[in-house]
C-alpha cells in the first residue's frame, strides 16, 4: 500500500510472543498469495484508489472483516461464501500467521489480508463498494481516557461510511457493555447509519450465520455476555 498516512497514531498491538519459525515461513511463503499489495498492480497504486475487480479478478460483493484476529471468523464466512470476496485487515502479526495457517490447508481465493490498520485500506477502497463490515470483539480500551482509540468513534466511522454501500451492514459483537453503549451513540449522532432494534432479541442473540470466536469463547467462560448490534448504512 503506497498511501499510507504514517502521521496517524495507532495504539494497537503489532506482535505478541516471538513468532516461531513455521510462523515466519508462513509469512514469507503464503501472505505474498493474499496479500492486498501483490494483487495490485502499480496503476492502481499511484491512482490512489484500489480496484476491486482488479484485487480479486472478478466483480462480486465485498465484505471486510475488521481485525480478525486467528481468522476463525473469515475463514467461516469465506468458505460459506464463495460467491462474496473478503479483505480482512489484522495489525497483530501473530494473528495474521494464525489465518494463513488455515488457509494454507485450505486455500481461498476470494481473501485478501492486510496486516495492518484497516484505515489504510479505507483510505483507498472506491466509493459505496463494501456490502458487510464485521467488526468482531475489538480491543476495548476499557480506560475512559482511552475511549478515543476505540473503532466505534469518528475518526473510524466516518470515512468508513464514505465505502459503504446503501443498505450495506456493520456488525458489531462485544462483551463489553461500555462498548456497545458508546456504539450506539456514536451511530446515533452520525447520522449515516442506522439501529432499528424490534426487541432485546435482536442484541442478544447472534446471527444466523454467526461463528463464533476464541475472544467469545474467553467471554463467556469469564461470564461476560456477548452484545450483537447490526448498523445499516443509510
Amino acid at each position: 500500500m503506497d498511501h499510507i498516512d504514517r502521521r496517524r497514531n495507532f495504539y494497537g498491538r503489532r506482535r505478541g510472543k516471538k513468532l516461531r519459525q513455521a510462523q515466519s515461513k508462513l509469512l514469507q511463503e503464503e501472505l505474498p498469495k493474499y496479500s492486498i499489495a501483490a494483487h495490485t498492480s502499480n496503476a492502481c497504486k499511484n491512482a490512489g484508489v484500489i480496484s476491486l475487480q482488479e484485487l480479486f479478478g472478478r466483480d462480486c460483493p465485498v465484505w471486510i472483516d475488521v481485525g480478525f484476529g486467528a481468522g476463525e471468523h473469515l475463514m467461516y464466512q469465506a468458505q460459506r461464501h464463495l460467491d462474496v470476496d473478503f479483505i480482512g485487515c489484522e495489525p497483530y502479526i501473530n494473528g495474521v500467521a494464525s489465518l494463513l495457517s488455515k488457509l494454507r490447508d485450505n486455500p481461498l481465493p476470494n481473501v485478501r489480508i492486510y496486516p495492518d490498520d484497516v484505515r489504510d485500506v479505507i483510505d483507498v477502497l472506491p466509493t459505496r463498494c463494501i456490502s458487510k463490515v464485521f467488526l468482531l470483539y475489538p480491543d476495548p480500551w476499557p480506560k475512559k481516557k482511552h475511549h478515543r482509540r476505540r473503532f466505534m468513534t469518528p475518526n473510524y466511522l466516518i470515512p468508513l461510511a464514505n465505502a459503504m454501500k446503501h443498505g450495506a451492514e456493520l456488525r458489531v459483537a462485544t462483551d463489553i457493555k461500555d462498548y456497545a453503549g458508546q456504539a450506539v451513540e456514536q451511530i446515533t449522532l452520525n447520522h449515516q447509519f442506522k439501529w432499528m432494534p424490534c426487541s432485546q432479541l435482536d442484541w442478544q442473540e447472534p446471527w444466523k450465520d454467526w461463528q463464533s470466536t476464541r475472544y467469545e469463547v474467553k467471554a463467556l467462560a469469564e461470564n461476560r455476555t456477548p452484545i450483537y448490534l447490526t448498523f445499516i448504512r443509510i
